[in-house]
């Protein structure tokens, strides 16, 4: 997978992407990633890539003339595949598991950070292909969501966990929540670990961690629960 990051803070972002499973995921050859300045794409000697909103108010607006260079340039240098166009912004579909598993399949996407009160209109229509937002509250910019929506995707590509079951237990995943986890010792401070999970009885395990991802669901996320529900779980 190539994902490529228009914005004006890469080296912020960079530092993310250089750490943990993301950095060995790339120098294994899953994913390659493209930090792109924005600024770059400016024509004055000042780099401006916002304005004023017009017909006045607050804040300031990114220009559609950069974006539109940004993102001309870099499907001019390889036109195949064409990127998939995510806007981070905060009126986008809410993130979620389904959606990094949907965006996981893509060969090629391209995120465009959004920053002050947002981007051109013209440039949306003319270029976006989405909007996302991680959640309903308001971020300086689009730079964490960009992390998070990385983050969340790359670790979904084939070997980059290297357990492909890792990612299938994760919480949300089916519809649940995760199952609680122990290691060793079994006994610590007075507290045991739950006596199947010693038990060698792989069946018994596998039962107690989907009862168990049931409850937690129930608990703690009933609204996911009823989902979950009505696709056909079945009750604990």
């Amino acid at each position: 997978m190539l994902i490529e990051i228009v914005t004006l803070f890469p080296e912020g972002i960079g530092t993310l992407l250089d750490e943990s499973i993301l950095r060995r995921a790339a120098e294994a050859g899953a994913v390659e990633f493209r930090l792109v300045q924005l600024r770059e794409f400016a024509t004055d000697k000042h780099a401006t890539v916002d304005d004023r909103p017009l017909g006045g108010g607050p804040g300031m607006v990114l220009k559609p003339e950069p974006i539109a260079r940004a993102i001309r340039a870099l499907a001019r240098e390889r036109p195949d595949p064409p990127p998939h166009v995510i806007l981070t912004s905060p009126q986008g579909r809410t993130f979620s598991q389904r959606v990094a598993e949907e965006l996981s399949r893509r060969e090629r996407l391209l995120i465009l950070c959004g920053h002050y009160k947002g981007v051109d209109q013209r440039a949306i229509d003319e270029f976006v292909d989405e909007q996302i937002s991680i959640g309903d509250y308001v971020l300086t910019g689009g730079e964490l969501p960009a992390a998070v929506i990385v983050d969340a995707v790359v670790r979904l590509l084939p070997g980059v966990l290297g357990d492909p079951e890792s990612a299938a237990g994760d919480s949300f995943s089916h519809g649940l929540l995760d199952h609680p986890h122990y290691t060793q010792p079994a006994q610590w401070e007075g507290k045991r670990a739950p006596e199947v999970l010693t038990s060698g009885h792989h069946a018994r395990v596998d039962q107690w961690r989907l009862n168990k991802r049931i409850e937690r669901t129930r608990e703690l996320r009933p609204d996911m629960y009823e989902r979950w529900r009505k696709r056909g779980g079945p009750e604990n």
